[in-house]
């Protein structure tokens, strides 16, 4: 797909981190870029810092959704580009004996549901609703209509305990990127998801030194954590190259996550 000024972009969760380094990523290339958050005062300082436009979005919601896409849509035109970043976490274990007086309880329910809801149905409403939008516009000279890159995570694949939630909300994503793009497949719209591994997030910047060093030491090689620009490049790489589709990515530095 060729980058310029002619195409537009979607970002959500382009606030901060990951998504944010995309936009500006993007933006860098002369790409028209919305981006999709609730974070409004970090996503308006992004969205002017690269000339975009910001949207107050909750992937959980059909209307938000839909309202954010009209937004973007009247400013920047049909979107040929989106890339998916919006996510949550949470750690509980499926169940648990209480050290304090033996009292078992299990990971209540309503926040497994509410993290599928955000991780990987609200990855599915945004592609749906984007690749309709795409089948409208005319191909590129390669034949490219459009391109879609989601977030899932190492963890769809090595998950650590208390991450059941997490780990299924992940492995959901990694799951459908393939189905999704023979689904689009006749449309010249080609899906890919990265699998970050340990990265310098904001999720990360408040944790205490001696925690960070941990982690990057865990990294085979580099010995450091992953740089929100690298997932850029990747995604980048993922949006240009015509040849990839339907493929799961790891950026890891080759770490394989231990139980704990």
């Amino acid at each position: 797909m060729k980058l310029d000024n002619s195409v537009a972009a979607v970002v959500t969760g382009g606030a901060s981190g990951l998504g944010a380094a995309t936009a500006r990523a993007l933006a860098a290339k002369g790409v028209k870029v919305a981006i999709f958050d609730m974070q409004k005062e970090k996503g308006e300082a992004v969205a002017a810092e690269i000339g975009g436009v910001f949207c107050e979005v909750n992937v959980t919601s059909d209307e938000s959704v839909d309202a954010g896409f009209a937004k973007a849509r009247a400013a920047n035109g049909q979107e040929r580009i989106l890339v998916n970043c919006a996510g949550t976490g949470n750690a509980v274990k499926t169940a648990s004996r209480s050290k304090e007086d033996g009292s078992i309880k299990h990971f209540p329910l309503e926040a497994f549901n509410w993290l599928i809801q955000i991780n990987l149905v609200g990855t599915f409403r945004c592609i749906a609703k984007s690749a309709a939008g795409m089948m409208t516009l005319e191909p590129q000279e390669d034949g490219d209509r459009g391109a879609i890159v989601n977030t899932a995570s190492v963890a769809a694949e090595d998950g650590q305990i208390g991450q059941a939630a997490y780990s299924a909300s992940k492995g959901g994503v990694v799951g459908m990127t393939l189905p999704i793009a023979r689904d689009l497949m006749s449309e010249g719209i080609r899906v890919n998801t990265i699998l970050p591994g340990i990265f310098d997030t904001p999720l990360l910047a408040g944790a205490p030194q001696n925690v960070r060093d941990a982690l990057s030491a865990s990294v085979p090689f580099p010995k450091r954590l992953g740089q929100p620009a690298e997932y850029a490049q990747l995604a980048l790489t993922m949006i240009e190259c015509g040849y990839f589709n339907g493929e799961d990515v790891r950026l890891d530095g080759a770490i394989r996550m231990a139980p704990r």
